[in-house]
């Protein structure tokens, strides 16, 4: 394959997720194989320009585009006496001096945005943050007019191609003064990139004529996946293991209450289904979670959970839904006996043994059973013993003992010693549970009246009146006092993270700002993001105006498969997407979308 460099350039560049897809752009014709490599970046915002290194590879530039006009109606007052208005050699210096084949705009687009009201986006504020989409466009253009960019592609919110339309005929009339063809769509990028988010978008792409006679067709359209694709590869939120990015967000605790009651998949209207009485959830109630599933209650059909050391109703759950009939229902109790002085169950038809309580403790021994009487029997220590008879089998007589003497102890397992006895033969393997093992030391070396060494305090809750103790290096709630009864609880407006089982089982909650980034393609999965700064506020605002890297890559790949075709001398090629940028002659006399 023969590698052929394509540069592309990026006004209005946020943290650079376009640009990092582009970076990752994929293209052959023939033995041509493209090579994307990004040479700048514009932006206004200092901490974007930081990030967008980070992600692009390449510096970018802090540079604003206002004119004088625009930035004293945006603003509000008038510039520094350092500022100055951008020109077209600015924009050639942000690129390093080198000329790209592709440009790529996404210009601010609050003004255009539908949660902006349309009063507001008419006042001078938002009119002006709209005019600097023209300005950028106007600079990008004189910066190379002498050879221009073969493509150039504009992306912004679906609402500009109707509360922006002055605007875009504007931008429109201006390219193709410059010698541009161009198309209007209306994208899914996360079609585009295969994405597990849905994020419809306006693009204006343009294509130069003289320097690109063919098509350029759409990038082909993917399923968008399921969210938990990607958020199943992620650690645990919270897990801070994957940084500060993926921290839960705290919100007020009526927002987790709220969050806990919305059917997955629905919003706030599913509140509406709820009945309330007096202020009050009538047919809910919100119960706080036992320590370890304290008091917990198996069913009978699942497995149960580690089996500890101390396995009590009370710190696990320890217990189970036995569907068996409960006491006295005594024809279900397998090989049940019943006491002489007690009524049988109910006879069935099934009467043996192990169907039921079919067996009785009769105290009459029959007079044929004497001579069996001592069979297996055990002597005790402290009592004679029976007839000795020729027999030694322990079957056949009473020839056992319960003797309490160890005289065993060289060869017991994980023998203790007795304090006040001999030990047993130290033996070469006396470490490893045989031998002289232990011994049971009355001595533990702690004056009995220092009450704080007697016991380190595990697991020990201090009133909320009182002191805690010296916080050491290694404080932790399970090795000290290092836990408070806390009577205070959170008011409904207060900030707190919290975890609601909801009636679906699952713990509905905030996406944190990592989550985020994986869902825009700016980061993989499994890896961490660092992005300028420590306010998550600012991160989602720059997550949340970025190009999905994927979507990006796709378009760059099939830009990049048109000018490869251009540069090889090929003018067409059989394909069955649509086409997304005609000749200007038939895109003028073919309405868009017929």
């Amino acid at each position: 394959m023969t590698p052929v460099e394509i540069r592309h350039f990026h006004l209005f560049a946020g943290l650079g997720g376009g640009a990092r897809g582009f970076n990752r752009g994929e293209s052959r014709v023939g033995q041509l194989e493209a090579r994307f490599r990004c040479i700048g970046g514009i932006d206004v915002d200092p901490a974007a320009m930081r990030d967008f290194q980070r992600l692009a590879g390449v510096p970018g530039t802090v540079l604003d585009m206002f004119d004088r006009e625009q930035y004293r109606a945006f603003h509000g007052a008038e510039p520094a006496a350092d500022w100055r208005e951008a020109t077209p050699q600015d924009i050639q210096r942000a690129a390093g001096g080198e000329r790209p084949h592709i440009v790529f705009l996404s210009a601010p687009c609050k003004g255009f945005s539908g949660l902006l009201s349309e009063s507001k986006s008419k006042t001078a504020k938002y009119q002006a943050l709209n005019r600097l989409t023209l300005r950028g466009v106007w600079l990008m253009l004189e910066a190379w007019a002498d050879d221009p960019p073969e493509l150039v592609l504009f992306e912004n919110v679906p609402r500009l191609a109707t509360r922006g339309r002055a605007l875009l005929d504007q931008i429109t009339a201006m390219l193709r003064a410059y010698g541009y063809a161009t198309a209007e769509t209306t994208h899914d990028c996360g079609e585009l990139g295969g994405l597990a988010q849905s994020r419809k978008r306006f693009l204006l792409v343009a294509r130069h004529i003289a320097k690109v006679p063919p098509l350029l067709y759409e990038p082909e359209r993917r399923p968008l996946r399921a969210v938990g694709d990607v958020l199943g590869r992620m650690l645990m939120p919270g897990d801070l293991r994957a940084g500060p990015m993926h921290r839960v967000p705290a919100l007020q605790w009526k927002t987790w209450v709220r969050l806990a009651f919305v059917e997955a998949g629905s919003d706030w209207r599913s509140l509406n289904r709820l009945a309330i009485e007096g202020g009050q959830l009538r047919d809910y109630l919100i119960v706080p979670s036992m320590h370890n599933g304290g008091l917990g209650v198996h069913r009978w059909e699942e497995p149960t959970g580690v089996i500890a050391g101390a396995s009590r109703p009370g710190n696990g759950s320890f217990s189970v839904a036995d569907p068996r009939a409960p006491d006295g229902a005594l024809q279900y109790q397998n090989y049940g006996v019943l006491p002489w002085d007690q009524p049988s169950g109910t006879v069935i038809g099934v009467k043996s043994p192990g169907q039921g309580t079919y067996s009785v403790a009769d105290p009459r021994l029959p007079e044929s059973s004497a001579r069996h009487t001592q069979m297996f029997r055990v002597v005790r220590w402290d009592r004679h013993s029976a007839t000795v008879t020729g027999s030694q089998q322990v079957g056949s007589g009473a020839a056992c003992v319960a003797d309490p003497r160890n005289h065993g102890a060289d060869f017991a397992k994980y023998a203790v010693a007795d304090w006040q006895r001999p030990a047993g033969t130290v033996i070469s393997g006396s470490t490893t549970g045989q031998g002289a093992y232990a011994v049971a030391d009355p001595r533990s070396g702690m004056d009995a009246d220092r009450a704080a060494y007697l016991t380190g305090g595990h697991y020990g809750v201090m009133r909320m009146d009182q002191p805690a103790g010296a916080v050491s290096a290694a404080a932790c709630h399970d090795n000290g006092r290092w836990s408070v009864a806390d009577p205070r609880l959170p008011e409904s407006t207060d900030n707190l993270v919290a975890i609601i089982r909801a009636e679906d089982g699952t713990w509905h909650r905030p996406f944190t700002t990592l989550e985020l980034a994986a869902l825009q393609s700016l980061v993989d999965p499994e890896e961490q993001l660092e992005l300028d700064g420590l306010s998550d506020q600012a991160w989602r605002e720059r997550i949340g105006n970025a190009v999905p890297s994927d979507a990006a890559q796709a378009i760059a790949s099939e830009m990049g498969r048109t000018l490869l075709l251009a540069w090889s001398g090929e003018t067409f090629q059989l394909n069955a997407a649509p086409v997304w940028v005609r000749p200007v002659a038939v895109g003028l006399s073919v309405a868009q979308g017929a």
